[in-house]
């Protein structure tokens, strides 16, 4: 019994160490030919020149949307089990949503594909950092990923790879797991926005470090509700997008522009789904945003608490209080104006931001270039490191193995 023991140990130990070589060769392997990125110069938006993302508003076209929502997949085992795809076109459609995107993860919900509204997302990324983006307009779902840590090579490199394949990427809850931090967004390109305002996590500063570095990130906000059951996951971020059509190329030529804004909706535990949907039948909507000269105005439909007009690295610049419409006055040092407006109803309206810019039309993103020189030597070093972690694991294998008896 004793040597049956000792024989089932060494046998489990060596399909240990099989997994453990075919696992490190398996992850180092994929950063394998992972590029080594030249990202463009640190810089500010410049010129005359001011962009409204809001051009061409009408304040009668709001459509409330949500982008980020996941279904029951995979028998349950991804975090969504709870929310059947009729479930959460219900939901949403009790509580008003004009646009409901299923966002599940590493797949395109074919959910009501054939209904004129449609629109393909998916949510890509299975790191354990949470290093996710949010892809609209989903052409395939792309299974390229970084299961490790992330360096803001791999980032980049991840967003250029989902950049043909999808009409939108945004950034998702990056503040989550500190997936990506601030600085990696005055260097990031080649992505169109940043989930700003998710269930999980509200990243601000993420959003105002990518302003602030001549990046045209424009703000979704997205329940992202993994118990559509549980009404403390439903109802509290959402995205208004002017279109007066709910076709797929209408909603994403908008929030292309930026001509959308995302909504904090204050809401307290345990609020019950009738009452979320009496709340958003009075969510105040944008009805102005104009730039008349140097002079930017904005007006609400509902009196705001405050109007706080914010620019370069998230400074608030001027606050308006009690009133339905503010102006502020862009100085020549303004690189660009966002503006919040706060309701006393602890609602909170974030607006895309008007910047400058001095070519004959702006540039919304600038893009990384490969260092192919840096890139073969980083290729070098890590098919070095998986060559160097076989060998290794390989004789220490050999080490363990019994010795055959004379």
């Amino acid at each position: 019994m004793y040597k049956l023991f000792i024989k089932l140990f060494k046998i489990a130990g060596k399909s240990i160490i099989a997994i453990i070589i075919l696992l490190f060769a398996v992850l180092l392997s994929e950063y394998l030919f992972a590029p080594y990125y030249v990202f463009p110069e640190i810089k500010t938006f410049k010129g005359e020149k001011l962009y409204n993302p809001y051009k061409g508003m009408d304040a009668k076209n709001w459509k409330k949307g949500n982008f980020q929502v996941q279904s029951r997949m995979l028998f349950g085992i991804t975090n969504g089990r709870k929310n059947s795809n009729k479930v959460i076109n219900s939901t949403y459609n009790f509580l008003d949503y004009d646009i409901i995107a299923i966002s599940d993860y590493m797949k395109i919900n074919k959910y009501k594909k054939n209904s004129p509204a449609y629109i393909p997302v998916y949510e890509h990324g299975y790191g354990i950092r949470k290093n996710h983006q949010v892809c609209i307009g989903a052409k395939k779902v792309n299974w390229r990923d970084y299961s490790f840590t992330q360096s803001i090579h791999h980032k980049q490199h991840i967003i250029n790879l989902l950049r043909d394949e999808n009409e939108l990427i945004f950034i998702a809850h990056p503040k989550l797991r500190h997936g990506y931090s601030p600085d990696d967004f005055k260097y990031l390109t080649n992505y169109d926005g940043i989930e700003v305002l998710n269930n999980y996590r509200i990243s601000i500063e993420h959003w105002d470090a990518a302003l602030s570095s001549d990046h045209f990130a424009t703000i979704i906000g997205n329940d992202d509700a993994h118990d559509i059951t549980n009404p403390d996951e439903v109802g509290q971020f959402c995205t208004f997008i002017n279109t007066n059509s709910l076709a797929k190329d209408s909603v994403i030529d908008a929030l292309k522009q930026g001509n959308a804004f995302a909504v904090d909706i204050y809401r307290p535990v345990g609020e019950s789904f009738e009452r979320k949907k009496e709340k958003l039948k009075y969510l105040a909507l944008l009805q102005k945003f104009e730039i008349n000269n140097d002079t930017l105005f904005v007006e609400v439909d509902k009196i705001a608490k405050e109007f706080i007009f914010i620019g370069q690295d998230g400074k608030p610049k001027k606050s308006v209080k009690k009133t339905k419409k503010a102006f502020y006055k862009i100085q020549p040092e303004d690189t660009y104006i966002r503006t919040e407006i706060k309701f006393k109803n602890r609602n909170t309206i974030y607006l895309n931001p008007v910047f400058r810019y001095s070519e004959s039309k702006p540039v919304i993103s600038r893009k990384a270039e490969i260092d192919t020189h840096r890139t073969l030597m980083f290729r070098i070093i890590t098919l070095a490191s998986v060559i160097f972690v076989i060998i290794n694991l390989v004789f220490i294998f050999r080490r363990i193995k019994p010795k055959r008896k004379k």
